[in-house]
């Protein structure tokens, strides 16, 4: 690995010298190689890609820095970004975790509540980013239905008949597009910054028990969609959920919005890995029509 031309990149960033010693690698990720990279008592977190995923590492670094400029949940401070030879990488401040507590989940709530309100004139970002490995589309629009259905669902859609999936999830799937303005009819949400990709492995705890989330997928939207992703592999714990309520309630019909955003992350899945998760997303389509 090239250690020695990232610490050079790491040094540059922080303004003083850094040389890296044993890097520590750390489990976890199914995307990138990380690795704890330290010398004397600072320490900086590292994922490794291939160079073409650069644009992956340079999107995710200018998430985190939208984020910590709300000043309301906390993220790793990233450093830099480069290429060294074969190896893509973005470095970034390392957070010791801990458990956490039930007045973290609480906290958690609330500063995810705040940093829903931190809103865009429209929605989607500056750029396109990824949700996983595969590429978000996040062209900027006025509209929230045409935003879902064009860069969410269809491109989706699109991505498994390129896949070799067709049939009846496609069929299913044009009947859905369809059906979004009446879906959603009601439904007049603001553009809020989002995480995006809000699942129970991408948020923790530092060492003072404040929460922190982290590999982000940020664009502005609907922020039910990031409150559904928490429901989605698990759940959240309840106090997480109370605490969000009562900060910044939620209008009525999130049940059903829940499915269908939630559907979103299933029809990737299936991109990704394919087996049941079609199937689930059949269900999914077949309860929202």
């Amino acid at each position: 690995m090239p250690w020695r031309e990232i610490s050079h990149h790491i040094a540059d960033a922080l303004g003083e010298s850094f040389k890296a010693s044993n890097p520590h690698p750390i489990s976890g990720g199914d995307i990138n190689l990380a690795y704890l990279l330290q010398d004397g008592a600072q320490r900086v977190f590292v994922k490794l890609n291939s160079a073409s995923r650069l644009a992956m590492f340079t999107a995710e670094q200018q998430a985190l820095l939208e984020m910590q400029g709300s000043n309301t949940l906390r993220v790793p401070r990233p450093y830099c970004t480069g290429v060294v030879g074969s190896q893509a990488f973005i470095a970034m401040e390392y957070v010791a975790l801990s458990r956490g507590s039930e007045q973290g989940q609480e906290q958690l709530g609330r500063q995810l509540a705040a940093m829903h309100q931190i809103t865009a004139p429209r929605f989607g970002w500056h750029r396109n980013n990824t949700i996983g490995s595969t590429l978000q589309r996040n062209d900027q629009q006025d509209d929230w239905v045409h935003f879902w259905r064009d860069q969410r669902i269809a491109v989706q859609l699109q991505l498994l008949a390129q896949n070799g999936y067709s049939g009846r999830i496609q069929s299913l799937g044009e009947r859905l597009l369809a059906a979004l303005p009446t879906i959603l009819e009601s439904h007049h949400p603001l553009p809020s910054m989002l995480h995006g990709d809000l699942w129970s492995g991408n948020y923790a705890f530092d060492d003072q028990a404040q929460p922190l989330i982290f590999d982000p997928a940020l664009y502005y939207g609907d922020r039910e969609t990031d409150l559904a992703m928490t429901e989605l592999f698990g759940g959240f714990a309840p106090r997480f959920y109370a605490a969000y309520r009562e900060a910044y309630p939620l209008a009525e019909g999130y049940a059903q919005r829940r499915t269908l955003y939630n559907l979103y992350h299933i029809l990737n899945h299936g991109n990704l890995f394919g087996g049941g998760y079609i199937q689930q997303a059949e269900g999914m389509i077949e309860q929202l029509l």
